[in-house]
């Protein structure tokens, strides 16, 4: 990661309080699709396990979200990744999805599914990094065209696949 010396992050699975400030990250970096702050509160009491939050002086800057499949326990479908703007471009993202494979509950994981639309050339970059630190293949079809979402001009959502995610020395991932 390249945060600042003298930035402390600490990486942990959220708790049903800090669905309200995972909603805020959400809302004030405006990228990402806001859903309702109830959907946010669900994510972190029940979901949590496969979340993962980053803070700085107690304040959330960064939020991953990802359940397993329910057809595909091994399969981790990572949802959302968001990064306060003060500390993007400083690999948070990244931190945040290596720290929640690296947890116990993913311990067992072999494959990350995700969606990207086509503009959204960071969030590929960073699966991308994500696939090469892992030592796995990232390959593409698309499942979510944007006649599928109701009442917007939404993009087609890319489904990417990762895997087979290889590790190494106590379940660390290789590098």
């Amino acid at each position: 990661m390249n945060l600042a010396a003298t930035t402390t992050v600490t990486f942990r699975h959220p708790e049903l309080e800090d669905g309200k400030e995972v909603w805020e990250l959400i809302r004030e970096i405006d990228v990402l699709d806001l859903n309702s702050s109830y959907y946010y509160l669900i994510l972190c009491e029940y979901f949590g396990n496969t979340c993962m939050v980053a803070e700085v002086d107690k304040e959330i800057v960064g939020f991953v979200s990802g359940f397993r499949h329910p057809e595909d326990q091994q399969t981790l479908f990572v949802w959302q990744v968001a990064v306060a703007a003060s500390q993007r471009g400083e690999g948070l993202a990244f931190s945040l999805i290596d720290k929640l494979l690296e947890s116990e509950e993913c311990e067992d994981v072999t494959t990350i599914q995700t969606t990207i639309s086509p503009s959204n050339k960071a969030s590929h970059a960073l699966f991308e990094k994500v696939a090469r630190h892992v030592g796995a293949n990232m390959e593409k079809t698309v499942r979510f065209l944007p006649r599928m979402f109701p009442g917007t001009d939404h993009e087609t959502e890319q489904t990417y696949e990762i895997k087979p995610i290889t590790r190494k020395n106590e379940n660390r991932f290789s590098i």
